[in-house]
């Protein structure tokens, strides 16, 4: 398996892994959206592949602090195709960004995964991330 950064040509798997999670109807505006994450100084979009096959991705995003002296990355997007997972390379993709975070001064990751994504709950457990007891959201309309 080959972990690289995602470029513009993966925006229709992209489009698809989304999907799977619930996220459809991207297609109308993945490229423009990967174009700004591929160029976003803290962002790391990456992707697992076997030879041309598209078999997950990785969004993260490294946050600084103020307050405390080291910083955070958060996993917003991750997604690993059904028929590949539990065969370890979302494990593989995984390992990946945390070294990447350590190389970016990070102390620590975070991910926010609905209750009801129990496997992928599961799976977080496993790799050590513990649940964080509050997080609060706030829908903002766009004009």
């Amino acid at each position: 398996m080959n972990i690289r950064q995602a470029q513009a040509k993966d925006s229709f798997a992209l489009s698809a892994l989304l999907t799977e999670l619930g996220y459809s109807a991207t297609e109308g505006f993945i490229d423009t959206r990967l174009a700004q994450l591929i160029h976003h100084p803290d962002e790391m979009l990456l992707v697992a592949e076997h030879g041309n096959q598209v078999l997950g991705f990785h969004s993260l995003h490294f946050i600084p602090q103020l307050a405390l002296a080291g910083d955070f990355a958060r996993i917003s997007y991750f997604c690993i195709a059904e028929g590949e997972r539990s065969k370890g390379s979302g494990q593989q993709l995984l390992n990946h960004a945390e070294q990447l975070a350590r190389s970016r001064g990070c102390d620590r990751m975070e991910v926010h995964c609905h209750s009801s994504r129990l496997k992928a709950n599961q799976f977080y457990a496993r790799e050590g991330y513990v649940e964080s007891p509050r997080y609060h959201i706030k829908a903002l309309g766009l004009d």
